[in-house]
């Protein structure tokens, strides 16, 4: 790692492995990483819900109509139901876990994202200027000097606004 003069950093192993198998079919060996994978799941796909109705891309009647009355109309109350499911069921069973329906409600609305949005038509010119934007990024970074580790590390670590307003500034 290039982080602290390429000691790199000083994680404990829970935090390796939270890592490792954060978005691999592997469970985490972790409850701390078992949890944060599926939490952060919880987040991304219903603020990605959010986000999408107000671009424009889904329309709210579009949603799978079964799994928005189970979970709820908005953003703020599927999260909510998510994780009051979580904890219930979690402290019943005595491990960190989803109710079969509320399980499958959150899986049933993952994948319609990644059906309609994540990998849909209006994403395909995304995808390809994103991919523009970080080739052209990387591209200058090489060609003024700099080494193929630190582009890395320094891409890797952009937000998508400040990757941007960089290649604006190219």
């Amino acid at each position: 790692m290039l982080e602290r003069d390429g000691r790199g950093l000083n994680l404990t192993q829970e935090v390796r492995d939270g890592i490792l198998n954060h978005t691999v079919p592997n469970e985490p060996d972790t409850l701390e990483g078992r949890i944060v994978r599926l939490v952060d799941r919880v987040a991304y796909i219903n603020h990605d819900i959010d986000d999408a109705v107000r671009a424009g891309v889904l329309d709210p009647a579009e949603l799978p109509g079964a799994e928005i009355e189970l979970l709820g109309p908005t953003g703020s109350r599927r999260i909510d139901a998510l994780v009051h499911d979580l904890v219930e069921t979690s402290a019943r069973e005595g491990d960190i876990r989803q109710s079969e329906e509320v399980g499958a409600a959150m899986l049933a609305l993952r994948s319609f994202m990644f059906e309609r949005v994540y990998l849909g038509e209006s994403a395909r010119a995304e995808h390809a200027r994103a991919r523009a934007t970080v080739q052209r990024i990387f591209d200058h970074l090489l060609e003024r000097g700099d080494s193929v580790d630190d582009v890395i590390d320094y891409v890797a670590g952009m937000t998508d606004r400040f990757a941007l307003s960089y290649a604006e500034s190219l």
